[in-house]
């Protein structure tokens, strides 16, 4: 272990809420010594899980160092709060404040049908009633001119109707309001003025990008759980301030960093993703520390399990994103959502996800989850479903006696008998419907992240799995076995790997302009008047979020003039002229013609929006036990028997705690390593060696 620390030293603490479980990570920041922390997860009040993990990593800090102990200077969070909410319909009474003619926007979409076989098909239901929509008499063209006044008499008018409404929350989205948000600014003024105690939402604030449903379905999931995430982040900034006053709260964003409290208040849209995103940044930054360029990071926890394929070490951003889905894995039948976020493909169930016999009597697993509350039927807690940790345990992945370090017992009679029930609904024995589930899941991971990989022009062969999550070690190496992966990572503290991410995670702002124009007719001062607003607006989030050492990027989305699909183009910050316009040109060449073969003659370039991220550079970090959970002297601590996939029998295999494992030691699989967060199962023959910076490198040596 590195020096424990010395006066100097600042303790940060990272807090990820799952579906199931909380997970927490305490740091030191000078030497990367960690002290590790779960606890179920509290649906009811999520800040009561949150509170007592700080006081838990706090005393496991003072445990070990006691009066060295540094000060906390520091708390990163990430949350499932917004995507609960907008699938739940939760949120709060809002109403929808638009241009005239507009209001039916939400219901009319993009008008087409995400299953065009299905005649029963349900669309995802508009978060703001109809009753609840305001028409406002003002219009500007696509350019920005005023073509129709907004007037005060109107202004007026409208927050009469508001009042009557008795809503929480207003978001109000006019048409073109991207190029010029003039119109929107008064009415958000008004309205803020009249209606003191409601919640207001401006789409130019938000997601100032073309395409109006878009903006304005953005703009509404934002208002109808701003109030909420308000009022959980003061909370959670008061409990804070109980156990240590004054230390700031970090909340991290789906784009694959943080920002502030604050502005997470006011733009509440932008965390929809940050456990998950943050899940990546910790498989990048075991890849960058075991030089590992092209990553498929996949990370399962108890409810889902998502993946994301990396190249050269970088996580690809995406700016439009669909929630609350209909159907989970159909595109079109969520609600769309313009926002950065690290793209991220949902690969299938998570540990709690439910097992059922469908309609033909086949096996299905999922989307239905038994969450923390009741939690599969082994915790004890009342579930009566079988599900994946059900199965985990009846295939002998897991220990009845060793589950969260011993702090929770599983009960494998329950697991039996429901199991045994499912069996006999699908007339097989009960070992059968455990690998069943255990290898439906596997499958229906291993062929999402095939096809996303192939889709973006690679080859699973060519890539190494970095996988985290309490349920990610479980699965991973039969996830990468079906996709002929050769090579498994699993990193240190697998089991709350979105919380080591979100400590290696920089401060990051992202903004966008949308403004059509053709690359040769570009007003070139007008683009850089309006990114260098857009670079004080975010230099300033930044400032809060006490960002150090920024660098800035300009993106830039264009296509042939008449196409509908973007291409996206990157830029290092510079100033914008003729000759830049050259450079764009040759890029946006380039990466046409990687993408469909050939550039298209005497056609005419058109950008379409322009992009703005302002980032912390990023750097590697090494973590290390904190803990005395690195003294166990003997790692070899028992065996047991697990269901071994070749074999398609049970065999009696060694059994591990990780924790005393050194770097450099090499073992031979099948075997199971323990550790309290997680358990790594490597169910084939495999080399297993401990990495310098003690990630678990799984070499897999058996395919069929």
């Amino acid at each position: 272990m590195k020096n424990a620390s010395n006066s100097n030293d600042t303790l940060r603490i990272a807090i990820d809420i799952g579906g199931t479980f909380t997970d927490g990570v305490a740091t030191i920041a000078s030497n990367g010594l960690i002290w590790v922390g779960k606890t179920p997860t509290t649906p009811s009040d999520p800040g009561e899980a949150v509170s007592s993990l700080i006081l838990n990593l706090l005393q496991q800090v003072k445990s070990s160092l006691g009066s060295s102990t540094p000060r906390l200077t520091e708390i990163v969070h990430g949350t499932t709060l917004i995507t609960n909410t907008l699938i739940e319909k939760k949120g709060v009474k809002t109403a929808l404040v638009t241009s005239m003619g507009m209001g039916d926007m939400l219901d009319i979409g993009r008008e087409w049908r995400y299953d065009i076989y299905d005649l029963d098909i349900v669309l995802p239901k508009p978060l703001v009633d109809a009753d609840c929509r305001v028409e406002v008499q003002e219009r500007m063209n696509a350019q920005g001119i005023v073509m129709d006044p907004l007037h005060p008499l109107e202004m007026g008018r409208v927050a009469v109707a508001l009042k009557k409404m008795n809503v929480d929350s207003v978001a109000v989205s006019f048409l073109h309001s991207y190029i010029n948000d003039g119109h929107e600014k008064l009415m958000g003024e008004y309205l803020q003025h009249a209606l003191p105690n409601v919640s207001i939402s401006l789409s130019s604030e938000i997601a100032s990008e073309i395409k109006e449903y878009e903006r304005t379905s953005t703009v509404v999931a934002s208002a109808y759980v701003k109030p909420i995430v308000a009022s959980y982040l003061e909370e959670l900034e008061d409990r804070i301030d109980q156990i240590q006053e004054g230390v700031p709260l970090r909340v991290m964003i789906s784009s694959g960093g943080f920002t502030s409290a604050k502005t997470a208040a006011q733009t509440p849209i932008f965390l929809l993703e940050s456990g998950p995103a943050a899940g990546v940044l910790s498989a990048l930054n075991t890849a960058r520390q075991n030089h590992v360029q092209h990553v498929l990071a996949f990370d399962m926890g108890g409810t889902t399990a998502k993946a994301c394929v990396a190249i050269d070490g970088v996580a690809p951003v995406a700016h439009y994103f669909e929630c609350a889905r209909v159907q989970r894995f159909k595109r079109g039948s969520g609600l769309p959502i313009l926002i950065p976020s690290i793209e991220l493909i949902e690969i299938g169930a998570g540990g709690g996800s439910i097992a059922s016999v469908n309609r033909l009597g086949l096996l299905n697993v999922g989307p239905e989850s038994s969450g923390s509350v009741p939690g599969p039927v082994c915790y004890g807690q009342g579930g009566e479903n079988a599900t994946v940790t059900d199965a985990d345990l009846l295939l002998g992945y897991l220990s009845a006696d060793n589950f969260l370090g011993g702090e929770m017992k599983l009960d494998i009679d329950q697991a039996q008998i429901v199991m045994t029930y499912l069996a006999q609904k699908l007339e097989v024995s009960m070992t059968d419907a455990a690998w069943g589930i255990y290898n439906i899941v596997n499958e229906n991971m291993a062929s999402a992240a095939r096809i996303h990989i192939a889709e973006n022009g690679h080859d699973p062969r060519d890539f190494a799995m970095v996988a985290t999550g309490g349920a990610g070690p479980v699965h991973a190496v039969e996830v990468a076995r079906n996709l002929r992966i050769p090579r498994v990572l699993i990193p240190i503290a697998a089991g709350a790997g979105s919380c080591l991410g979100m400590l290696a995670a920089p401060a990051r702002s992202d903004r966008a302009w949308s403004n059509p124009q053709l690359l040769a007719h570009c007003d070139w001062p007008q683009i850089q008047q309006a990114l260098n607003n857009l670079k004080v607006e975010s230099e300033s989030e930044l400032i809060m979020a006490n960002a150090q050492n920024i660098t800035w990027q300009i993106g830039i989305e264009m296509r042939y003039y008449g196409q509908g699909a973007d291409i996206s183009i990157a830029l290092d910050w510079q100033e914008l002229n003729t000759q830049t316009g050259q450079k764009i040109l040759e890029l946006f060449e380039e990466q046409y013609q990687k993408l469909y073969g050939r550039i298209v003659p005497n056609a005419h370039p058109q950008i379409i929006t322009w992009r703005l991220t302002g980032m912390e550079q990023t750097i590697g970090h090494h973590f290390e036990w904190g803990d005395g959970r690195v003294s166990v002297s003997d790692a070899k601590h028992k065996t047991r028997e697990i269901y071994q996939p070749i074999k398609k029998a049970y065999g009696r295999v060694n059994v591990y705690n990780r924790y005393s494992l050194k770097a450099g030691q090499k073992l031979n699989g099948p075997l199971i390593l323990e550790e309290r967060e997680s358990t790594i199962v490597v169910p084939i023959i495999s080399e297993v060696e401990i990495l310098s910076d003690l990630t678990v490198s799984i070499t897999l040596k058996e395919f069929e």
